[in-house]
């Protein structure tokens, strides 16, 4: 396993980066403002690299919130897809002018399986059921034409602010704690694994799982929940983590 020390972290001003850079987990980390490095401006990712020495990516940046892909699919495409386009192409002429190699970490989502049927393995097929999964496939499309990249498919939440009253007791998903996909990132980033992985805890409902962090939380079944937003969800995104689970098994000498 590498350690990289010059590491440039894309959304640190997010939940997940937030909590990436004070995990304490990492060394200092490069974590530039919007102002700094926009992925929806070309000509500042480049003039980022050119000045910056770098030889990892944590790659969290992008419109994560669902509601905003649907209501503006252009933002989510020219953030998502051609931001992280942009990014995987300063990564590969940096990686040409410096003749190494660039550790490309990807947060992207378990929203591009259908969320129907889980769990799902990476083996499955891809067809995501909202704008938010269809902009995360495209870019895992650009982060695929790198050489030393990791895809995670995931979703987290933070124990100490979940938002609902309510939760479904008949939606699935594998999502975990946010300080455990905090750590997962960090092996990740450290490990010789090259490809998608899927990162998450096991299959459970939301209400079971919110409950342990809420006590105070109602059930419900997933028509009061579906009924109440504009937009898709899954009734079932739960993911096979059986390739994480061999990953990680690994002796961190190897």
């Amino acid at each position: 396993m590498k350690r990289y020390k010059r590491i440039l972290l894309t959304g640190g001003s997010g939940k997940l980066g937030q909590a990436i850079k004070s995990s304490g987990l990492f060394p200092p980390m490069l974590a530039p403002s919007r102002r700094t490095l926009d992925l929806k401006e070309p000509i500042s990712i480049k003039k980022y690299f050119k000045e910056n020495d770098i030889d990892a990516v944590v790659h969290c940046a992008a419109l994560a919130r669902i509601a905003a892909c649907e209501e503006n699919s252009i933002e989510a495409i020219e953030t998502n897809i051609m931001g992280t386009s942009h990014l995987v192409k300063e990564t590969i002429l940096k990686e040409s002018s410096s003749s190494s190699k660039i550790r490309f970490i990807h947060i992207s989502t378990d929203g591009v399986y259908p969320g129907t049927e889980g769990p799902y393995s990476e083996k499955n097929g891809v067809l995501p059921y909202n704008r938010y999964g269809w902009t995360k496939l495209g870019a895992e499309c650009a982060v695929n034409l790198l050489s030393n990249f990791c895809i995670i498919r995931t979703s987290f939440f933070d124990p100490r602010d979940i938002k609902y009253d309510r939760s479904a007791t008949d939606i699935y998903n594998s999502k975990m704690y946010i300080g455990e996909l905090v750590e997962a990132v960090r092996f990740l980033l450290e490990s010789d694994f090259v490809g998608t992985v899927n990162v998450g805890a096991e299959r459970e409902s939301d209400y079971s799982r919110y409950k342990r962090s809420k006590p105070g939380l109602i059930p419900c079944h997933h028509e009061e929940i579906f009924q109440a937003i504009p937009f898709k969800i899954a009734s079932d995104s739960s993911l096979d983590i059986s390739l994480w689970e061999k990953i990680r098994q690994k002796a961190p000498s190897e």
